[in-house]
């Protein structure tokens, strides 16, 4: 396993890090229990190939990836694991709550310390306002003072120039933002924290699984690389950035384990021809996507509450990058706290979808095509 310095806080932490969000679930689209002792067995066989890091946050796999970490922790003794967690902003809504919930995170992962605290999904908007008045800041120092975290850090999907004022107010040590092939509008970002000495983890190598094909698709594609699948050409263009100090991946599989261990193992560096031409090829891999459907969401609200957008963003997972599994993974997420709505089989065909599909598409008869596909009880 590679390792790098992760800015300035005298850490060095593998390049793989192993992002604890898409843990082996049972149950339904809507709900399940994480897999512990699956879960487990995962993290411990990456720990033992070299991986020092690991992510988790509050409201991971329904609330319950900060249990599976904490129970790996407990029974893995033979290296130095740094865990990564994320306070739920978005739950704090008054004075104490992040006490309240850090105590709650601690609780959970079952340690004294945590190494990088981050503040989940931070918002320059919500830093200069609601977190102003909820006075967090006195929550985090009280946390500090009483030896409850060592780093402290921000996860972030706001505008890269905003990620760079949150940097300057000096108070935070590592940044985890998204990055990829496909989404490369951090680099500011990424170049910025590396000036001042800020560690950082990108989240979302593989665009969310947009850069996850079928090997039929990934062999059209790139038929002069030396890497055997697209998430191998993903992680190393990431790490080609020397920037970036570790790249998460949300695994489910030993062999996902082993197969992103083994690239983080080597030098991971893509040559500018292979970058290129595999670029190229995903950018036409979008606009075909698009012709699928364009998501404005015209044609929402569903008078059954089926969330068609995500309904279409599941299948084309499936159409066009040839991934079932991610699809399967994506449509499954119908009826979340961030995905609301029904799957495809709430759809009656009224027809009430139609007039207002801009693309004239064919919507009932594609939402029967998502659940055939797609829905409980599919076979694959």
């Amino acid at each position: 396993m590679k390792y790098r310095d992760f800015g300035k806080t005298g850490v060095a932490i593998s390049a793989l890090g192993f992002g604890a969000m898409r843990l082996p679930m049972g149950g339904t689209r809507t709900g399940g229990n994480v897999d512990i002792e699956t879960s487990v067995a995962l993290m411990h066989q990456a720990f033992g190939l070299g991986v020092n890091y690991v992510d988790t946050a509050y409201g991971y796999c329904n609330g319950q990836s900060e249990v599976a970490v904490g129970a790996a922790l407990q029974s893995w003794k033979d290296s130095r694991v740094y865990v990564s967690t994320k306070m739920p902003l978005w739950l704090i809504k008054s004075k104490g709550d992040g006490r309240k919930y850090l105590e709650e995170q601690m609780g959970r992962l079952k340690i004294e310390r945590i190494d990088f605290l981050h503040l989940h999904g931070l918002k320059l908007e919500d830093w200069n306002g609601r977190l102003v008045e909820c006075e967090l800041m006195q929550d985090i120092e009280w946390a500090r003072s009483g030896g409850l975290f060592e780093h402290l850090s921000f996860s972030s999907h706001d505008a890269p120039e905003n990620m760079i004022t949150l940097m300057d107010t000096g108070l935070f040590e590592s940044l985890l933002c998204q990055y990829n092939l496909l989404d490369r509008r951090n680099e500011p970002a990424i170049d910025h924290a590396h000036a001042k000495g800020i560690g950082v983890v990108v989240m979302g190598p593989v665009a969310g699984g947009k850069l996850v094909t079928s090997q039929e698709v990934f062999a059209s594609m790139a038929p002069g690389t030396q890497a055997a699948s697209s998430p191998e050409i993903a992680l190393r263009f990431v790490l080609s950035n020397e920037k970036v100090s570790c790249a998460l991946s949300g695994m489910s599989s030993p062999q996902m384990v082993a197969e992103n261990a083994a690239v983080c193992s080597r030098s991971p560096r893509l040559s500018a021809e292979e970058e290129e031409q595999v670029r190229a090829a995903f950018e036409e891999k979008k606009k075909l996507k698009e012709l699928y459907c364009t998501g404005c969401k015209y044609c929402m609200p569903c008078p059954q509450g089926v969330n068609i957008a995500h309904c279409f963003e599941a299948m084309s997972y499936q159409v066009i990058y040839g991934n079932t599994q991610q699809a399967r993974f994506q449509y499954g997420l119908i009826g979340d706290k961030w995905h609301e709505g029904n799957g495809a089989d709430a759809c009656t065909a009224c027809g009430a979808c139609l007039e207002k599909c801009p693309q004239n598409i064919a919507i009932p008869e594609r939402l029967a095509e998502v659940h055939k596909v797609l829905g409980e009880g599919a076979g694959g």
